[in-house]
């Protein structure tokens, strides 16, 4: 007899916990911003320009040292392995910011083009 209680009990918590649905993570939020320096060797600089992010995390105005131009709300992008060569100087796009970035290895020059102190490894959204 207690092993069919038993057997019964079980059975209801399975049917149980195979009803409960796992709550979704939050997508993350993408933030819109250009291209805005395709330097030698993916020394690429990219400004924010739509969206929420941390301000410690970009150089709020940072000036080109060889050009003078300056830009607002930009970084040094640090995954290089995954950014599209599609993208050209001047596009915008959509990002986001993992909060722990895949590393990926790949081959890349050491010739010297200017960037931000700050850099931010990005995801493209689809």
């Amino acid at each position: 007899m207690k092993s069919k209680v038993f057997f019964l009990g079980f059975s209801c918590c399975l049917l149980l916990l195979s009803a409960c649905k796992r709550e979704e993570l939050p997508k993350a939020t993408c933030l819109k911003g250009r291209l805005a320096v395709k330097g030698i060797c993916m020394n690429y600089v990219i400004e924010v320009i739509e969206g929420q992010v941390d301000s410690s995390q970009v150089e709020r105005l940072w000036k080109h040292p060889m050009t003078g131009k300056s830009y607002t709300r930009a970084f040094a992008l640090r995954s290089i392995c995954s950014f599209p060569e599609s993208i050209k100087e001047g596009d915008e796009f959509y990002f986001s910011i993992p909060a722990l970035p895949k590393d990926k290895m790949c081959a890349q020059c050491k010739a010297y083009s200017p960037v931000p102190n700050k850099g931010l490894s990005i995801e493209i959204c689809e």
